[in-house]
């Protein structure tokens, strides 16, 4: 199945209820308690020989809904690779910076209010990250040089600067849904091939020239009024979804034109647009190699249609003798 197929699939809902926003109220009292051996020692698994071939330790630890505040126990297991510490109230992530052979660590529904200070930069391995709702205003002090995938969703991140090829070189999927971003300048990764941005208050399309590599992109209710900012340098997007935002008329579609060759599916319902136009008729005119648009895959009819009024539109243009 090719990119289009895997991303069509997942319609325009997707991801949303990948990461559940279930965090504790204010006024429900939780019981937090440091991490002890004993806890450790009932999360491991996954016995692996370790980097030099000589022995075999657990390489897995799940340490999730455990109400932990605070992790310094681990700091000694240095030959995990998969570390699971969801639904605490951690702040600190320090006592990770000995876990240099991890791969994988999920960090969702805690307290982690900013990446200064946090051992990043000692996670040369790092592959997939996932902090979704914490309390992050920003990206400043996160590195990922072998990063891949980076779930920021459902935190309070307003801007996204530090966001620089050079740090994230390998970062191929970034989540970044339910944040408070009003614009998607900032994010320099050439490499980059999903981004889903979906729930955030995005106006204005900025910057989207340098993801050259990008197939997907997710900007679902959002406050879009124009599609200005789409870039023929996007060689690669196959997956547009704009649903739920002010697009008002057919001129703010315009933009669709730069990424004609390679788009494949647009999503575009409950947009303002949609209920006064044939907005199918006009999209097809801007992409006549789309083969969905909104739930619906683009009919032979409708193909017909198009090129018939692209025939007229092409006779208006050319003068009288």
């Amino acid at each position: 199945m090719s990119e289009v197929d895997d991303d069509a699939v997942l319609s325009d809902v997707e991801g949303q209820d990948e990461t559940q926003q279930d965090g504790v109220g204010e006024d429900e009292k939780v019981q937090v308690c440091h991490l002890t051996q004993e806890t450790i020692s009932q999360g491991l698994s996954l016995l692996c020989r370790t980097g030099n071939g000589l022995g075999h330790a657990f390489v897995k630890l799940d340490l999730k809904d455990k109400g932990l505040n605070d992790i310094a126990a681990i700091s000694s297991y240095i030959h995990i690779r998969f570390l699971d510490v969801s639904n605490n109230q951690l702040t600190d992530l320090s006592p990770l910076a000995s876990l240099t052979q991890l791969l994988w660590l999920k960090v969702d529904n805690n307290l982690v209010e900013w990446f200064k200070g946090q051992p990043f930069a000692q996670l040369t391995y790092l592959q997939w990250l996932s902090m979704a709702v914490n309390r992050l205003t920003d990206l400043d002090g996160l590195v990922g040089p072998a990063l891949e995938t980076l779930n920021l969703t459902g935190n309070s991140i307003k801007r996204v600067t530090g966001l620089q090829s050079g740090c994230f070189a390998n970062l191929v999927c970034l989540e970044l849904r339910g944040n408070h971003l009003d614009t998607t300048d900032g994010i320099n990764l050439p490499n980059l091939r999903r981004l889903y941005l979906a729930q955030n208050v995005i106006k204005h399309l900025v910057g989207l020239e340098r993801l050259e590599r990008l197939t997907t992109l997710h900007l679902r209710d959002n406050h879009l009024d124009t599609l200005e900012g789409l870039s023929p340098n996007m060689k690669c997007l196959q997956y547009l979804n704009v649903r739920g935002n002010a697009i008002l008329d057919e001129n703010a579609l315009r933009w669709l034109a730069l990424v004609s060759k390679t788009l494949r599916a647009l999503v575009i319902s409950d947009n303002p647009l949609v209920e006064t136009t044939d907005y199918r008729l006009s999209v097809l005119i801007l992409v006549p190699q789309l083969e969905r648009i909104d739930k619906d895959p683009v009919s032979p009819e409708e193909r017909i249609d198009a090129r018939e009024r692209i025939r007229e539109l092409k006779e208006e243009e050319i003068p009288e003798p």
